[in-house]
């Protein structure tokens, strides 16, 4: 007993040290990474270095400190409209010569890539170089690659260019397996949120709505493609269709790219642009390393931008990701009341989410634009929910491949009563004071009243959605029915419908803010406000650590896992969403 008491206790000694030497290495950690935050010198005949494979919030973001730390990388990931400032600052800064687009990958949706796209575009004016190189680039990276003046393909290596496509996976033989039933309430023929839980395959309504858009943002693709390889949208649809670039020589013979060439060529040809000799190197410079030598981050301005990025969901959000009614609704309160603040720029990048938390956040909107504008510029999504809190803004901004719309509804309650009965065994009862007190319950079927119950909640909401979008665009009633019915539009279309005021991007949506507001000059104060550097490392630890945890656990299973965890979200609550797990590849 005597032995068994000194194990213990030197044990129970040894956790304490140990868990002491962590705490003060945490503390190290994060102190190193709040030192990082020093400003940095950009040297002269400097190159910045943009990862096309990174992917780039709306709202700048802090990272694992303890990853940032062991990789070497920054703690803080410049969001994108920052990393259009950068660029566009980069063209006009004497030290920057040029930039190197690393085109593996592309990280991004389609509307931030034009977004990015438009920001290289712009920087080439500058008569400074823009060079695109990789070994194996996808067909969504070379869209932003083929803006640069030489695009760089490894010989051995590979690109893509065949064309768009989506897949969506079906749940509805995985459900009646278990012998869950779906109980599924809708308004709007093409809202195909659901269409996963009812059907095997595509509606034919789904797939005309699906077919159209996708046309329109490869017809996009086409076009700045054409425009930047000077190669006609016919030609290079006929490269896709008939499988014609298959190996890297293919993309050389048909001038997709410029040249084959390995990684030293490629540095050989920089350091020639730089009139470097010999052995000097060139002086690359990474995109977090520009950001911090360019503070652009401003606590207080006359216009005030706000990120709405991430489903959307009623109450508070612990988490920073997400469009918690709670928090938006204070945050745009206090926006309005503030009067230094005399415009709003409202960035909505979200595919919907709570139909009562949407109606939350239109409404504090609609306060605000009885005293200052409110404009409103769309990223990849701003559908569905996405849409009704977009839809009351005095002008509306999109790129022309966001994806918009989706102005309808829909309810999910599962019946789970034979789960439990035949595959666990698992029974249930008990009593009620009133014939509906327990409606809802997964334990058993909707009765025919139930249903219609809940149909008409669904109607109404509808109904209210459609009425939000003819006030707040102005148009007839029935013109927005029959834009409405669920159907998922591009910015292309939207625009020429009147769902959306112009095509354009962030820093044209804030020109506009600063003419309605009359404002010869103007600054950004951007929202949510970014938190003290100590209580963001801390936050970040836990919640990006536990989702590393379950992508590296469940591997290739992530993305199945994703959508059943967003199936549960559908659940309760009448929701305007789009249709999930949507992958345009």
């Amino acid at each position: 007993m005597r032995s068994f008491l000194k194990f213990f206790l030197a044990s129970f000694v040894a956790l304490i040290v140990f868990s002491i030497v962590a705490f003060l290495f945490m503390l190290m950690i994060i102190a190193r990474v709040a030192a990082s935050g020093d400003k940095v010198t950009v040297g002269p005949n400097a190159v910045l270095v943009i990862d096309l494979s990174e992917s780039f919030n709306e709202q700048r973001k802090v990272e694992n400190a303890v990853v940032a730390y062991m990789s070497g990388k920054s703690a803080e990931k410049p969001g994108l409209f920052d990393v259009v400032r950068l660029i566009n600052k980069a063209a006009k800064d004497d030290k920057v010569k040029g930039i190197y687009l690393k085109a593996e990958g592309n990280g991004n949706g389609y509307a931030a890539s034009e977004e990015l796209r438009r920001a290289i575009v712009e920087f080439r004016q500058s008569k400074k170089f823009v060079v695109a190189y990789a070994e194996q680039m996808s067909q969504n990276a070379y869209y932003l690659a083929s803006a640069a003046d030489k695009v760089y393909l490894h010989p051995k290596g590979m690109i893509d260019f065949s064309g768009f496509s989506i897949t969506m996976m079906y749940l509805k033989g995985t459900l009646e397996k278990l012998e869950i039933q779906p109980q599924i309430f809708y308004n709007g023929k093409f809202k195909s949120a659901t269409e996963p839980l009812r059907e095997t395959k595509m509606t034919e309504a789904n797939r005309i709505q699906t077919t159209a858009f996708l046309g329109e943002l490869y017809g996009e693709f086409l076009q700045k493609v054409s425009a930047s390889r000077k190669i006609d949208t016919a030609t290079l649809h006929g490269y896709a269709n008939q499988g014609l670039i298959q190996e890297p020589a293919d993309a050389e013979k048909y001038k997709l790219v410029d040249a084959l060439k390995y990684n030293d060529q490629v540095m050989d040809d920089i350091k020639r642009l730089l009139n470097l000799k010999g052995d000097e190197k060139v002086n690359f410079v990474s995109l977090n390393s520009y950001d911090k030598a360019n503070n652009l981050y401003e606590m207080n301005g006359n216009i005030a931008l706000i990120y709405a990025e991430g489903d959307i969901t009623g109450g508070h959000n612990e988490e920073p990701t997400g469009i918690a009614s709670e928090d938006y609704i204070k945050i745009i309160r206090e926006v309005r009341q503030d009067k230094d603040i005399k415009a709003i720029v409202f960035r909505v990048n979200s595919p919907g989410g709570s139909a009562l938390a949407s109606e939350g956040i239109w409404r504090e909107l609609s306060l605000a634009r009885k005293s200052k504008p409110v404009i409103v510029s769309m990223g990849d999504y701003a559908a569905s929910g996405g849409y009704y809190i977009s839809c009351m803004a005095d002008s509306i901004f999109a790129e022309p491949n966001t994806l918009t719309g989706s102005i309808g509804v829909f309810a999910v309650l599962p019946n789970m009563q034979g789960f439990f009965n035949n595959k666990l065994g698992v029974t249930f009862d008990g009593v009620k004071t009133a014939e509906y007190a327990d409606l809802g319950s997964a334990s058993r079927p909707l009765t025919e009243k139930e249903k219609q119950i809940i149909q008409r909640s669904v109607d109404t909401i509808y109904a209210t959605f459609k009425h939000r979008v003819t006030e707040g665009r102005k148009l007839d009633a029935s013109v927005v029915d029959s834009i409405a019915q669920g159907r998922v539009w591009t910015g292309i279309q939207a625009h020429k419908m009147g769902l959306v005021d112009r095509l354009g991007g962030i820093k044209d949506a804030i020109a506009c803010a600063a003419r309605m507001a009359n404002l010869p000059e103007h600054k950004l104060a951007t929202y949510p406000k970014v938190k003290d550097p100590y209580a963001r490392i801390m936050k970040s630890l836990g919640s990006e650590m536990r989702a590393r945890m379950i992508q590296e656990e469940l591997g290739e299973q992530y993305n199945l896992y994703k959508t059943i965890r967003e199936l549960k979200q559908m659940t309760g609550g009448v929701q305007a969403k789009l249709p999930y797990n949507m992958v345009i590849e």
